[in-house]
Formats: C-alpha cells, sequence, structure tokens
C-alpha cells in the first residue's frame, strides 16, 4: 500500500510538474520566399522535407496573410497590430523603425522569464531603444537592416559589435541559434531565427547552387514570359540551403528532449522577390494581390496541437502575437488595441462560434482587403477567390452590394489606421501619401548615448548625403557614401542624444591611397572634432559574394577600414551630426560605410 502511495504521489507530482513546464518557441521567419517555394505546397522542384515536417506534424493556415514588403510584416508579428499604427512606413532610412511605445511579443515572454534571442535580419530599427535587444530579446546576432550585401564571410553585429564571420550567413546565424538552445535548454527560451534568405543578392552555397543550377523549370510562373530561370534555380537552392537548417534546429530540440514541448513555427514576410510558380496566384512582393501577401505558415506542437490538420479560416501576423502569447499562457505585456485573433480555438480543433472577419494590405498607399471568400484589390475590382484564385475576372456587378461594402471598409481603414482624411478619397483629390515609402530620411532622429547600450551605429542608409555625395546604390539599406570631392559635400545624421558626455568616434571608410590625407570635421551643435583621412585604403569590390549578378541599385560590396577620429562633447538634445571636409589635397575625401558613437562617460 505505501509503495502505491509512493507510486501515485510521485506519478501525479511529475503530472503536475509536466502541466506547469513552459513551452519553448522556435520561430522561424523567411525573407521574401513565396508560398510557392515549398514541396509541402507542391513545388516538386525543390526539396524541404525538413520544413514539410513542421506542417505534417502541426498544423498548417492554409490561407495566411503577412504585408508585401519585409518590415511591415515583422511589425505586425512583433505587436499583433497593423504596421502603421506603430510607425512602420518604409523598409529604410529610418522608415523601418517600430515606434518605442509599442510592446512586442518578445516583451511579452521575457516578462514571463523566457530566455529570449534573435538570430538573423531583425529589420524593425538599428539603434537603441529600437534595437532588439530593447525590444524583448536578451541578445542578439545578424543585420538590423533590411538588406545585406555580403552573404558569405559577412560582417555582422553581435550584441551591439561588429564582428567578421567565417561561411554562409544563414549558417552563421543557426550556428548562434544553437548555441543559444545549448546554453539555455534547461529553462523555457523563445528563439527567433529570421533568416535573411531567399533575399537578393543572389547568392547560394556552391553545394546547394550545383544541386539546383541545371533543374528544368516545370513549374511556371503565373507570368511565364517575366520569370528568369536562373533566379529561380538559385531561390530553390537558398531555399534548401535554409531547409538544412531548420533541419539542425529541429535536430538539436530532439536531443535534448524538448520536441514535445516546443512550438515551432515557419512562416515568410511576403510573397516572392522574383517571378516564379505560386500556384496561379496573382502578384508578388511589393503588391496587395494574394501572390504578394499570401504566405506559408506551419505551427507544430506535438504535446499539445494536432498532426496534420489544416486551418481553412483566413489569419495572418497581426494573429501571431495574442496566439503565441495564449497557447503558452503568457500574459501580454502593453494595453494598445490588437488588430488580430487568437487562433487558439482552430488551433485546437475547439468547437467555436468564428466570426467573420477582413484581413487588409497595404503598401505604398495601395490597400487591398480579404474576406474570408473574397478580395477587394486596389483597384475596387473584386475577386471570388474560391472560383477565380487567380483574380482573373472581377465579380462587382454580380455582387455590387458586396463590393461596396468592401470599398466602404477600405476607406474607413485607410482612415484611421493611415490617417488620410474623407477629402483625401474624394474621387479626383490628390491622395495624401502615408508617409512613405520611399529614400527620403525618416523625420524621427536616430537615437544616441543611452548607458546601457553605449555603442551608437550611424550607417549611411540612416543619414543624408548633401551636395554632390551620392548612395554607392539606390537601395539605401546596404550602400555606403560616395562622390565625396568637394568642400561643399557634407554627410549628416538627425540625432537625438540622450546623455550629454564624451563620446569616441570611429568612421568606417575606403580611400585610395593617392588621396589619403583630407581634414574632415564632425560637427554636432556648438561640438567640433577633426582628423585626418588615413591611411590610404582602396581595397578592390568582393568578387566571392554572387551566384548570378547582383540586380540594379544593389551595392557591390568591398572592405572597409575603421579610422579612429577621436573623442567629442555631445550635449544631450536634437542636432544635426554633420560630417564634411575642410582641406581635400587629393580628388576624393574617402567612402563612408558608418560613424559609429560610444558613450564613454
Amino acid at each position: 500500500m505505501k509503495l502505491f502511495l509512493t507510486l501515485l504521489f510521485s506519478g501525479l507530482f511529475s503530472l503536475a510538474l509536466q502541466a506547469e513546464t513552459k513551452p519553448n518557441l522556435v520561430i522561424f521567419l523567411a525573407d521574401d520566399a513565396g508560398w510557392g517555394d515549398y514541396s509541402q505546397n507542391g513545388n516538386t522542384m525543390v526539396s524541404t522535407p525538413n520544413i514539410d515536417s513542421i506542417a505534417q506534424g502541426g498544423v498548417t493556415l492554409d490561407r495566411f496573410y503577412v504585408c508585401p514588403v519585409c518590415s511591415p510584416t515583422r511589425a505586425e508579428f512583433l505587436t499583433g497590430r497593423y504596421h502603421p499604427r506603430g510607425g512602420v512606413r518604409g523598409v529604410s532610412t529610418g522608415q523601418e523603425r517600430l515606434n518605442l511605445d509599442e510592446k512586442t511579443v518578445a516583451d511579452a515572454f521575457k516578462a514571463s522569464g523566457y530566455a529570449t534571442g534573435a538570430f538573423g535580419k531583425w529589420h524593425n530599427g538599428s539603434q537603441w531603444p529600437y534595437h532588439p535587444m530593447a525590444r524583448g530579446f536578451d541578445e542578439y546576432f545578424g543585420h538590423t537592416a533590411g538588406h545585406w550585401g555580403e552573404y558569405f564571410d559577412a560582417p555582422l553585429e553581435e550584441n551591439g559589435k561588429m564582428v567578421r564571420t567565417k561561411g554562409f550567413i544563414v549558417d552563421v546565424c543557426t550556428d548562434k541559434a544553437l548555441n543559444f538552445i545549448d546554453r539555455n535548454k534547461e529553462k523555457p527560451f523563445l528563439c527567433y531565427i529570421p533568416f535573411t534568405t531567399p533575399h537578393s543578392p543572389w547568392a547560394a552555397p556552391e553545394k546547394n547552387w550545383n544541386e539546383n543550377k541545371d533543374k528544368p523549370i516545370t513549374l511556371k510562373a503565373t507570368e511565364a514570359d517575366k520569370e528568369v530561370g536562373d533566379e529561380t534555380r538559385c531561390v530553390m537552392a537558398m531555399i534548401e540551403n535554409q531547409d538544412w537548417n531548420v533541419g539542425r534546429v529541429l535536430n538539436r530540440l530532439k536531443a535534448y528532449g524538448l520536441t514535445d514541448n516546443t512550438i515551432v513555427l515557419y512562416f515568410s514576410d511576403n510573397g516572392p522577390n522574383s517571378h516564379r510558380w505560386t500556384g496561379g496566384m496573382k502578384g508578388k512582393k511589393g503588391m496587395t494581390d494574394e501572390g504578394g501577401v499570401r504566405s506559408t505558415f506551419y505551427i507544430s506542437w506535438p504535446a499539445k496541437l494536432p498532426k496534420g490538420q489544416m486551418v481553412k479560416e483566413i489569419s495572418g501576423a497581426i494573429d501571431l502575437l495574442p496566439t503565441l502569447t495564449s497557447l503558452a499562457g503568457v500574459p501580454r505585456v502593453g494595453g494598445k488595441p490588437l488588430d488580430g485573433r487568437d487562433l487558439t480555438p482552430l488551433l485546437m480543433q475547439q468547437k467555436t462560434d468564428w466570426p467573420e472577419r477582413m484581413i487588409f494590405s497595404t503598401w505604398a498607399s495601395n490597400v487591398s482587403v480579404r474576406t474570408q471568400r473574397y478580395r477587394l484589390d486596389n483597384a475596387g475590382q473584386l475577386y471570388d477567390m474560391v472560383e477565380d484564385p487567380g483574380q482573373t475576372t472581377p465579380v462587382n456587378e454580380k455582387e455590387p452590394k458586396l463590393a461596396q461594402e468592401l470599398n466602404q471598409a477600405v476607406k474607413s481603414w485607410k482612415m484611421e489606421v493611415l490617417g488620410m482624411s474623407a477629402k483625401d478619397l474624394e474621387p479626383g483629390k490628390g491622395k495624401k501619401k502615408a508617409k512613405g515609402p520611399g529614400n527620403a530620411v525618416d523625420p524621427r532622429p536616430v537615437t544616441v548615448g543611452y548607458k546601457e547600450f553605449p555603442i551608437t551605429m550611424l550607417p549611411a542608409r540612416d543619414g543624408e548625403p548633401r551636395g554632390g555625395v551620392k548612395r554607392s546604390s539606390g537601395a539605401p539599406n546596404c550602400s555606403y557614401f560616395v562622390n565625396w570631392t568637394a568642400k561643399e559635400d557634407s554627410m549628416a545624421w538627425l540625432l537625438d542624444v540622450h546623455t550629454t558626455g564624451r563620446y569616441e568616434v570611429t568612421v568606417d571608410y575606403t580611400c585610395p591611397l593617392a588621396d589619403a590625407g583630407s581634414t574632415v570635421e564632425l560637427s554636432f551643435k556648438d561640438s567640433r572634432l577633426t582628423g585626418k583621412v588615413g591611411p590610404g585604403w582602396d581595397p578592390p569590390l568582393y568578387t566571392n559574394q554572387d551566384t548570378l549578378p547582383r540586380p540594379d541599385g544593389e551595392s557591390q560590396m568591398k572592405e572597409f577600414h575603421t579610422l579612429k577620429l577621436g573623442e567629442m562633447n555631445l550635449e544631450a538634445g536634437q542636432g544635426e551630426l554633420i560630417l564634411k571636409a575642410l582641406e581635400i589635397p587629393g580628388a576624393n575625401v574617402m567612402d563612408v560605410r558608418r560613424v559609429t558613437l560610444t558613450l564613454l562617460d
């Protein structure tokens, strides 16, 4: 009897302990992968067994909607709110930043005792307190910009400092994620792995490229005449590399016995970044049609979620914060109204009265809206997505009442979320643009000088070129300032200095050897710092980065040298940090990748 009671209470204690164990989270986010890039979705040209296994061992959200481009989706995932509400209006020059009064899913899990880490592309702010480590993550490794021009042996950020890595960027970031899991396997953790692929540049490990470079394109893009075969093959190579890395993480969870109690999810941030197979859907990245905003979404949690199930109800990135906190039993942090819904009843196959809903998609002032059956596109054309998933034949005349209702819903949404007025929306009136997107520098200043995070990097992306100074490419995210040849030229960053103090200043630069020796001045309010450019440093552009030629508008990168300019006092408050030349003995001052300010005291 005593033995029986001992076993009984031991078993009950074990069950109670198991019930109290918080689930871990592993979140995979692809960059620019389309719904059709996975074998689970019917792509017979590519092999993604590890990613597919998440769906096969869990639940698929069949109609899951994200944004047309990267940073908005990330903001919606982090907050459960439509991205314009949080100040995210673009993908670069500061417009990608998430407002500081927004709270994230990582804030919630950290407050509940989770170890939190992010490893890859962030794209919602670079400087503290926009930095991921100020948004709920204990540690961060990767690049905070939206686009990174170096995928092999890349310079990346580790908790605020730049480090030179060795290997392919996705492999390197996954290594860091695995190390995070190793160190936190005894306690609950949230491990966020936002991959950098298949976003361009077109670069894949040699092994993956060799396995795909000669494959026939047997499944064609919706607009087949616009498909570039080698780009599709390179995407498949990058996706298969990604799949291998997903497998590494899943195997590590298995090795530690964590699989059953770990929630694993996989999705992408927008439609495909090139014309390739999407199952006949209209649109790609940057567009608000179905193909531009429908993403694959798989989620597994063997301890709780059913296996191999599919949810047909529409859902989106805005639903992830309320859903994940609900599944894990973690209280939400922050009180702003959510746009997303808790999908737990659908995932758990619970009987529920699930109300009809609308999901809105916007980019560049274009707005479309999706209901369970219909999509109203940006031009006000209504499509039956069951009968006509390719959006070929509008049904406005057949469904005039519904078309009118959805058009009115879009107008109301524009007024509420985009801040447009009724007058702006009148036919024939000039429509108010939603603060971007574009390359104009965001009017919010760059934040500098926090003692808890003393290093502030000011990349060319966040600055303004003046005079003859230009960016190295049309895409600011991974660019540097060039064509600095005259005393009238300069570059400026609008700063909000948090702490008055002494700052160390460095400049990452290149300069032809014959042009070394220019005297430059950095100024902020009444403070001035001068120094000379030297030694000359003129490395060639990299030739080891691209599998295919780099798209127009993307910078060819090179190795930058760090110039220690000196120390200067910065006064708290807003003002422009301006870098200009006082003397130019040669033809060029220097090319500038970034200025870094480090608070010393």
